[in-house]
């Protein structure tokens, strides 16, 4: 092959465009906002409506067993979406995959709202709300994991905690969304209006997702080093396979650290049906918890960004350890205050564990976890680690709720002590995990497989 004396050949980079972090991470955080719209939904209907109108209504603790674990439910198809959408993503683009679970999971939601009740048909109702679920776990599965993989891949290196933060950012969006639709129809409707229709209206408006998220994802673009070279390198390949022969402490240690999600579930999941179910007589209304719902999620989207940002400065796990640690020592504090009906006090306490520690973590994980597996895995290895640690810590709810049934005693004391032990297991996992602050990704590329494999052995498990 012959080249012309003098004449620069491009990078692999240049010639498939420059590296756009602002307009990736607007398009990470519009994306996710919309998704997890959907998402968050469901958890707030799963905990203030769904015990009376899919469920029988004669026992009161079974009704809330039963419609928090189809929330789990939800993060059960999760790794099974984390292994098809993550194998996409990586070896077909990110794009691609973010526009499929975009479109998969507007379609469940807007579902969900034409389904019939308990009182109406009976245990299809129920059957029909997991498969729906199952649905919405499937299509999430790919979103955090393609969103953040295009943010970080187009950052530069001393920012892509600030960057990657803004697809977290659009998580709290959405859910402040969901709550925003909820809030004024619980308040002003009736309660019989607001149990036979009212909840239905936010669910019908996913229609409205799926045409903006449809429009918004197809002008999303592949980051250059993806698409100079992902798609011929992963191809070759079956992402999972490569993944556990290679990066399997990793796959451990990430989905340990994912079950710091405990904090936000012993908080706005158990804490709100704690604080609004009638068994447990705390006498809290389901409009005054979503104003609760609504205002952790808005110091939320105040302190990530800021929390993205430190982290390029000090390090991730300096901000995990910290906000997963201090988070579970103060959950005990948050549900003590609502076991003494002082609506302040709760306020105070959600903006103090779920606004500002537990996003220590939440807004810094996305990136370490991104960081922790090359390029051609990536999507895989952030969807797969995460979401199975999501689908164990989804059942986090219905556990307390079956150790601290409606009547029983000492239950901030209880479910404290229990969040603050799994959080020590994340910690541990956090701490063991190596820092990746301002390394370059093509460093971390090259950094040894934590088990060597040869690429003869790739190619055969790919054929």
């Amino acid at each position: 092959m012959s080249t012309t004396p003098g004449a620069v050949s491009p990078a692999p980079e240049a010639s498939a465009g420059k590296r756009d972090p602002k307009k990736a991470a607007m398009s990470g955080w519009i994306g996710s906002a919309l998704e997890y719209y959907d998402f968050a939904l469901y958890s707030l209907a799963a905990t203030l409506i769904f015990p009376t109108i899919f469920f029988p209504a004669e026992n009161k603790t079974v009704g809330i067993i039963a419609s928090l674990a189809t929330y789990a439910v939800g993060y059960v198809s999760r790794p099974v979406g984390a292994v098809v959408l993550g194998a996409y993503g990586d070896r077909h683009g990110r794009k691609q995959v973010l526009v499929f679970a975009m479109l998969l999971m507007g379609f469940a939601t807007f579902a969900v709202g034409l389904l019939p009740t308990y009182g109406q048909v009976g245990l299809l109702a129920p059957v029909l709300l997991v498969l729906l679920r199952l649905i919405q776990g499937f299509a999430v599965a790919g979103e955090l994991g393609g969103a953040s993989a295009m943010v970080v891949e187009h950052s530069p290196d001393a920012r892509r905690g600030f960057f990657a933060s803004f697809t977290l950012q659009g998580t709290q969006v959405g859910s402040i969304l969901a709550t925003a639709v909820l809030l004024p129809l619980a308040a002003l409707l009736p309660a019989d209006q607001f149990s036979a229709w009212g909840w239905r209206v936010p669910f019908l408006l996913s229609a409205v997702v799926i045409l903006a998220g449809y429009i918004i994802r197809r002008r999303v673009q592949e980051p250059p080093a993806y698409a100079a070279k992902g798609t011929t390198e992963a191809k070759q390949r079956f992402p999972l396979v490569e993944l556990l022969r290679t990066r399997p402490g990793a796959v451990v240690r990430c989905i340990l650290m994912t079950f710091t999600n405990v904090i936000g579930m012993a908080t706005l999941v158990f804490g709100v049906s704690y604080a609004t179910q009638e068994g447990y007589g705390n006498g809290f209304s389901s409009s005054e918890f979503l104003w609760v719902t609504l205002v952790a999620n808005i110091a939320a989207v105040a302190t990530i960004p800021l929390f993205g940002a430190l982290s390029d400065r000090i390090g991730r796990r300096t901000l995990m350890a910290t906000g997963g640690i201090v988070g579970g020592l103060l959950v005990p504090g948050y549900l003590w205050a609502i076991e003494q009906g002082s609506l302040p006090l709760v306020f105070a306490c959600v903006v103090i564990v779920q606004g500002i520690f537990f996003q220590m973590w939440n807004a810094t994980f996305a990136t370490f976890f991104q960081e922790q597996f090359p390029m051609r895995i990536r999507v895989t290895g952030f969807a797969v680690s995460q979401n199975i640690g999501l689908m164990l810590a989804s059942f986090f709810p219905s556990i307390f709720t079956a150790i601290a049934p409606p009547g029983s005693a000492n239950i901030p004391l209880t479910i404290g002590l229990t969040t603050l032990g799994i959080c020590l297991v994340s910690t541990a996992a956090t701490l063991l995990s190596p820092d990746t602050r301002g390394k370059s990704l093509d460093d971390l590329e090259a950094r040894k497989a934590e088990k060597p494999v040869r690429q003869d052995e790739l190619a055969g498990a790919a054929r």
